[in-house]
This record gives structure tokens, C-alpha cells and sequence, in this order.
């Protein structure tokens, strides 16, 4: 029976707590922990996805180093072994879910680039033709490819309200006219590379959400990157514009929240095993197919 942790405990460690993810802070340093949390409109669940946050933690490892050459980013190690005391005394709750990274100022703009027309995006589109300031070309039908890229940054809000999509001028205003043009022109070019080897695997890269911090002068890439909980991916060999998609994703929980008229708000229910069950399995085919790799679950 696959162990579900929904938080890790290190003895003589406080984390602050996101909505998948423990953060200890050591300074200079963060240790990130992913837990096995699920969210879905922006509540927890009562239970976890065994397993979620170890395939999380391994596809962003997969990404950090297949950006490296584009990119510098906050990882220093996934090795617990390599971790400061306490947390080297527990790779029972942190192996290969935990990563030690570089503490940045974060900057307050969650980087979406759209590669398709999906979600909120195809909503807005279908009352102004427009997504976050893109005038878009008439007639685009649900999870249209679009003509390239675009990007539609959000803002990024406290835990428990929804982030807000805008356009590129209110994101100069945020972030100054040098980092919105630089985080733009980043976050759609290595959409673009993610984007191009996600094919050659038979995956659509859909959309996802990059987010960007300082240390020192540079900004770095940092948080997960390209996991089935930061973007939309799709299976290539059963794409068809016109309707929703199947993906490798949590949307066998937001179907089933759906189905028994969950209001979006308040506090998370308990999910069915089979919907646990259903989900973990999109995560680890999502895994597997990205990387080429069998997925080995930490003795």
C-alpha cells in the first residue's frame, strides 16, 4: 500500500505550508517539500495522491536540468544526503520529494504562456475574441492551437483566492518595464523548447505557468516547472480541437468535485479511492512519458 504524506514533521524544523508544498527556511536557503496535497479550485482535499509529490518533485528535476543551458534556477540538490541537519536524518518523508534551493525575493507575477486555447483563456475568448490583451483571430474553436505562443501572466494571490489574469501593461506596472519584457521573452521561449521536446513524446504542452525570482542581479527560474500541476498536457494521439481534452492532470478530481456540485470555496471533501487512484496513475504516465523512465517509487 502506497504511504500518502500530506505533511512532513522534522523534529526541530517549522515550515510554513502552501497547498502542496512545505517550506522550511534556512537562511539563505529553502528546503521544499512536496507533499501528496491535492488541490482543485484553489481548495485542499481532505486525502492525497499517493506518490504526487515524488513525480512532481522528479519532473521538475527533469526540466531543471533539460533548461539548464536556457536558464539558471533555484535547485542546488535533490539529494537528501546533501541536505543540512536535521532534514539529512529523514529521507523517510523527504527522499525524492524535497529539493534544497536558493532563496530568491519572489517576484508577484505568475508567468502563463498559452500555447492553446484552454480554460480561462477560452472562456475570455469566447465573450472578446481576446485573451489577457491578445486580440485573437475570429472563429477558434475550444483547445484550438494557437497561431503562437502568447503570454498571459496572472497575479499571484494568498492561499485560499484566485489569481487574476492580466494583461502586459498591468504587469509592467508590476514589475517594471525591463523584467515584464525579460520574463516574456524567457518564459515564451522556453515554453517553445519544453513545448518541441514534449512532442517528440507525444505529449501537448497546452499551457503552463512559470514563476520567476531574484537573487543578487539575476533572475532565476524557481518553485515546479512543467509538472501535470503547472500546466496542460495533452495526449497527441487523441487531440482534437472543438472540445475538452483528455490530460494528465488532476481532472478526474475536478470532474468528480463537479459532478457533486462542490462550491469552490471553504473546506476540501474526502476523494474516492477509484479517483485517487485514476489520478495518481495520469501523474506517473505523465512521468514516464516525459521521461523516458519507470517510475521507482523511495524504498
Amino acid at each position: 500500500m502506497a504511504k500518502v504524506i500530506l505533511q512532513t514533521n522534522i523534529p526541530g524544523a517549522t515550515a510554513k505550508h502552501g497547498k502542496v508544498r512545505d517550506i522550511y527556511d534556512l537562511g539563505d536557503k529553502l528546503l521544499i517539500a512536496a507533499s501528496d496535497r491535492i488541490s482543485a479550485f484553489d481548495v485542499i482535499m481532505t486525502n492525497g495522491i499517493p506518490y504526487k509529490g515524488v513525480i512532481l518533485t522528479q519532473i521538475s528535476k527533469f526540466w531543471f536540468d533539460f533548461l539548464a543551458k536556457d536558464i539558471e534556477s533555484h535547485l542546488i540538490s535533490d539529494k537528501v544526503s546533501d541536505f543540512p541537519a536535521p532534514f539529512n536524518k529523514h529521507p523517510d518523508q523527504l527522499a525524492a520529494r524535497s529539493m534544497l534551493v536558493k532563496k530568491t525575493k519572489v517576484l508577484p507575477v505568475e508567468c502563463v504562456v498559452r500555447g492553446y486555447l484552454a480554460g480561462s483563456g477560452w472562456k475570455e475568448y469566447q465573450q472578446t475574441q481576446t485573451v489577457c490583451g491578445h486580440k485573437l483571430p475570429a472563429g477558434l474553436k475550444q483547445c484550438a492551437k494557437l497561431p503562437q505562443p502568447i503570454f498571459t501572466p496572472s497575479t499571484k494571490e494568498e492561499l485560499g483566492k484566485h489569481d487574476e489574469n492580466i494583461d502586459f501593461d498591468r504587469c509592467v506596472e508590476i514589475l517594471g518595464k525591463k523584467n515584464a519584457m525579460y520574463l516574456r521573452d524567457k518564459s515564451i521561449a522556453i515554453f517553445k523548447k519544453a513545448s518541441g521536446y514534449a512532442e517528440t513524446k507525444g505529449i501537448i504542452l497546452a499551457d503552463t505557468k512559470f514563476e520567476w525570482g531574484v537573487i543578487g542581479d539575476k533572475i532565476i527560474l524557481i518553485d515546479e516547472v512543467l509538472t501535470p500541476d503547472s500546466s496542460r498536457f495533452w495526449p497527441a494521439d487523441k487531440y482534437a480541437a472543438g472540445r475538452d481534452q483528455e490530460s494528465y492532470d488532476k481532472q478526474f478530481v475536478r470532474n468528480y468535485l463537479e459532478s457533486i456540485n462542490f462550491d469552490k470555496s471553504g473546506k476540501g471533501v474526502v476523494l474516492p479511492e477509484d479517483i485517487c487512484q485514476k489520478t495518481g496513475a495520469k501523474y506517473i504516465e505523465a512521468y514516464e512519458q516525459l521521461t523516458s523512465k519507470k517510475f521507482a517509487p523511495p524504498a
